[in-house]
């Protein structure tokens, strides 16, 4: 009975420390862009939590609802906040989430530092995020999927300067709290600055847009006509939201659709201008694309599995693995082409009379 106990516990110590051997290696089994996978089984059901600035504007919508229908394709749950363009709510919120045992977090910031306290939350909880269309600074966000925002810029601006190659300029740029804001103006700048330099066109008015807000946009634009006498030849609006307000403020001083001015979202309000000739472009950010992108890569980061990303961007403290998509311009020509061609808007909606 003795040797019996002796070999039953030799052969327990053996199974132990195999077992520990094995749980030890797998420890370290983790992805450049995702959680452990170690304790993630595969058949797992994956749950997102989906931490949005805002759902004011209609492109925001779009986003939520493809990524939501996407993510349950796949067999993910998808937990969706609203911040309300708050940007201590959506901490709140994100930390919510994380209390709620989310398997990855994707984060639309309202403010590009201030969601670096979001990471940090997520990362102590060893939740993996990904910063969805706006980069998060200064943070060790896990993924940055978004378009290429400097390339937005630079259409915004070539479509304009085309048409207008001397005079003077207005900028209504958007929020400045929104990283992205500053990569539409650096593309912007790409295209300006040569002919600034040539003494070609002149920056009369340049002004961030608070919370991207079309009335804050619509005094910017006001005030840019009061200190110019009205003497301004074209606007370079970041969005199509700016651009609205921009194009309220000429349309009171009759210079709406003499003064051309840019867009971004391909927003039905906006192609509606475009072909009544008040806005002169906007770009077409093919957000289905996005954000189907998007939750395909969360359920991946989700189930701790490896994402690959071919470019990288640096937030300020470290190069974050990013995936940029392509922007596409368009103007009254194209309309048919771009949005009408992809379904983004009905024909008759945007020729309604």
């Amino acid at each position: 009975m003795r040797n019996w106990r002796k070999w039953i516990a030799a052969v327990s110590t053996v199974v132990l420390s195999f077992s520990l051997a094995a749980c030890g290696g797998g420890s370290n089994s983790t992805s450049s862009s995702g959680g452990s996978s170690s304790d993630k089984p595969k058949d797992k059901k994956i749950t997102i939590g989906l931490s949005m600035a805002t759902l004011q504007e209609e492109r925001w919508q779009r986003d939520r609802d493809s990524f939501v229908a996407i993510a349950k394709a796949l067999g993910a749950d998808v937990k969706v906040q609203a911040a309300d363009l708050d940007d201590a709510k959506q901490v709140s919120q994100a930390e919510n989430l994380i209390s709620q045992g989310v398997d990855v977090l994707v984060v639309i910031p309202n403010n590009a530092s201030a969601a670096a306290a979001i990471v940090d939350k997520a990362k102590a909880a060893k939740i993996p995020v990904m910063a969805y269309d706006r980069l998060i600074t200064n943070s060790d966000v896990d993924l940055y999927i978004s378009f290429d925002n400097e390339r937005v810029g630079e259409m915004q601006a070539q479509v304009i300067t085309k048409l207008v190659p001397k005079g003077n300029y207005a900028l209504i740029e958007g929020a400045d709290t929104d990283n992205n804001a500053h990569l539409f103006k650096k593309g912007q700048m790409k295209v300006l600055q040569p002919l600034i330099d040539k003494g070609d066109i002149k920056i009369v008015y340049d002004q961030w847009t608070k919370d991207w807000q079309p009335n804050n946009a619509l005094k910017n634009m006001e005030n840019a006509l009061t200190a110019n006498n009205n003497k301004i030849d074209a606007v370079i609006a970041a969005n199509d939201g700016t651009a609205g307000g921009a194009i309220q403020a000429l349309t009171a001083q009759g210079l709406a659709g003499k003064v051309p001015v840019s867009g971004q979202d391909a927003e039905l309000a906006a192609l509606q201008r475009i072909v009544k000739g008040t806005q002169t472009m906007t770009v077409y950010k093919p957000l289905k694309k996005l954000a189907e992108k998007a939750a395909e890569l969360a359920v991946q980061m989700g189930k701790g599995e490896k994402v690959q990303a071919d470019k990288k961007l640096n937030n300020g403290k470290i190069d974050v693995p990013s995936i940029l998509l392509d922007p596409i311009a368009v103007t009254k020509d194209n309309i048919e082409q771009t949005v009408i061609a992809d379904g983004f808007h009905k024909k008759e909606d945007i020729y309604k009379k």
